[in-house]
């Protein structure tokens, strides 16, 4: 099945249509939030998609990396289901502890220290990063707290070309000690969650390559974070910081950059294979966001499989 993008017709500025394959029946109406990512889909009730929609719904994720879904009130059973008909959903977080939510709920409390201000890619700490993220507000701030998105694919392809081939070398360690592991030991007593199958005891650092091949499309991303990414490897400390920090500031221009200002019944799906996100801490009352991921799989550079633990 493949995704057609083309204009369509009267309607606001930046409407468009993607249509699944004639076989697929099933056309979604969709309004680009930016030239390269994100996109609203209306019109949509999440707990009554057919087959054929949610395939769509997949396609147009690829496509577009970001969508919003409007209108969504569901509850977090319902989250879950939806999730479920997207891919495999995992546990709501490695290490984190939500609480009195369902297992596969990871729950942003700013109440609790929930914030997430600082650019990231969910949970590249561990070997096989979760592919997709499904986002929806509890509640929310009478202003402030938008949330942003940075494209990986559009960074990558505007680089200068021979930084381009030096980025498709290199290989970059994340570590989410610096997060989570004064957590993992202290309050959870070294007992994680149950991620791929194993619990989590411990965050031993894994390495990714810097440029990620989206497995679906083929298309190449910068697939480094300021939030886990701790150094590139075969470079000295001082070469690693200057390549990071390049990568970070070139990721993060404003023409990289969606950005969503959240009302409830919003429903935002992202592909963390070709993006990173930041939260704004630019609020002072109560913010609760609930998160549901998709498993994904070993990320693999433009040279192949990178091993996680070499």
């Amino acid at each position: 099945m493949t995704v057609q993008v083309r204009k369509a017709g009267p309607g606001p500025a930046g409407e468009v249509s993607v249509a699944a394959s004639p076989r697929a029946g099933v056309e979604l109406d969709v309004r680009r939030l930016g030239p390269h990512i994100g996109a609203q889909l209306p019109g949509l009730d999440v707990t009554a998609l057919t087959d054929a929609q949610i395939s769509a719904v997949r396609l147009a994720l690829a496509e577009f990396k970001m969508l919003v879904l409007p209108g969504q009130f569901i509850d977090d059973a319902e989250h879950v289901r939806f999730a479920q008909r997207l891919g495999e959903v995992t546990f709501g977080h490695p290490v984190w502890d939500s609480g009195d939510v369902p297992d596969e709920i990871y729950e942003l409390d700013s109440a609790d220290g929930g914030f997430a201000d600082v650019w990231h890619t969910d949970v590249t700490f561990m070997p096989t990063p979760p592919a997709v993220s499904v986002l929806r507000p509890v509640v929310l701030p009478q202003t402030g707290g938008d949330t942003n998105w940075a494209d990986g694919e559009a960074a990558y392809a505007s680089l200068a070309e021979p930084v381009r081939r030096l980025a498709d070398e290199l290989v970059a360690v994340h570590d989410g000690n610096r997060e989570f592991g004064y957590y993992l030991r202290r309050r959870r007593s070294g007992q994680g969650n149950v991620w791929d199958g194993s619990q989590v005891t411990e965050l031993q650092p894994v390495r990714h390559p810097v440029v990620r091949v989206h497995p679906e499309t083929g298309r190449k991303a910068l697939f480094v974070n300021p939030g886990f990414t701790s150094h590139i490897e075969g470079v000295s400390d001082a070469e690693s910081r200057h390549l990071l920090d390049l990568f970070y500031a070139h990721l993060t221009k404003p023409e990289h950059i969606v950005r969503h200002r959240w009302t409830l019944g919003d429903l935002v799906l992202w592909d963390n294979r070709s993006t990173a996100h930041y939260a704004n801490r630019d609020y002072t009352e109560h913010r609760v966001m609930h998160r549901v991921t998709l498993r994904g799989d070993h990320p693999v550079g433009p040279h192949g499989l990178v091993d996680p633990y070499a």
